[in-house]
């Protein structure tokens, strides 16, 4: 009866610790894993814990919209972000070990800052995922979209990038590498600023600011005036073909 007694207590105490402990990753020869934790940042005790042993880090369905800290994993080589907020406001530490980074199905537009920091932060970057983004033009980021958009990426993402070895979701392969780098400068797409937009909706919402006529301005009528005509004798005789009723009418006829 003592050895029931006791082992009923380890339960309800194992329990009643499970209840009140912090979520714990799943970590297993080098891998970590944190998922599904609605986090928006890297916690603090997992950057304490694993940075120095870490060479795989998978932050994947989260919130995450910074990664403070993920500076302090100097041994990593593999970065899985999917599915979490990501913008292009992101600022990405300098990792050089690290050569696989997925961040699909986040909310990055601006593909240009995004390379500009992949080059600089990952030298050893081989392979890299962007499904799910605008700034990856395809049908999982929009159905206007079409496979000519998609080569142009990958064009211009493998000029930036010549050593990537797989993008997105297949192979690059040599014939792939030799054409981006013939017509990779000219695959650049142009996105408008937001705030440029806006512009051009609040002028578009309000004509009136800017009235367009292709009457000269001291001939404009407004509200207020009416209608003027004018009194004089005709300068001028038309003789075009199409105006036979008219062809013996002269200006002292007027």
């Amino acid at each position: 009866m003592a050895d029931q007694q006791k082992l009923s207590e380890n339960l309800i105490s194992t329990n009643e610790n499970n209840k009140t402990d912090p979520v714990r990753p799943t970590f297993e020869n080098g891998q970590l894993s944190y998922l599904g934790f609605d986090v928006e940042a890297i916690p603090r005790n997992l950057i304490q814990d694993y940075c120095n042993i870490a060479s795989r880090l998978d932050l994947s369905y989260n919130r995450l919209q910074s990664l403070s800290g993920l500076e302090h994993f100097k041994f990593l080589k593999e970065l899985v972000l999917d599915n979490n907020e990501i913008r292009d406001d992101i600022v990405f530490p300098f990792l050089k070990e690290l050569h696989t980074l997925t961040l699909n199905k986040n909310k990055l537009r601006d593909l240009d800052a995004l390379l500009e920091q992949l080059v600089s932060r990952f030298p050893n970057l081989t392979y890299l995922s962007l499904l799910g983004n605008q700034a990856c033009p395809n049908q999982l980021s929009s159905l206007e979209k079409d496979e000519e958009d998609y080569q142009r990426y990958r064009y211009y993402v493998l000029f930036k990038l010549p050593r990537l070895k797989f993008l997105d979701s297949s192979q690059v392969t040599g014939a792939e590498i030799a054409e981006a780098r013939r017509v990779g400068p000219f695959m650049q797409v142009v996105r408008p600023k937001d705030e440029n937009l806006e512009g051009q909706e609040e002028e578009v919402a309000s004509p009136s600011s800017h009235k367009y006529t292709p009457l000269p301005a001291d001939g404009q009528e407004t509200e207020d005036m009416a209608p003027q005509g004018t009194f004089g004798k005709s300068k001028y005789i038309y003789y075009g073909r199409h105006s036979e009723g008219n062809r013996f009418i002269r200006n002292k006829d007027l």
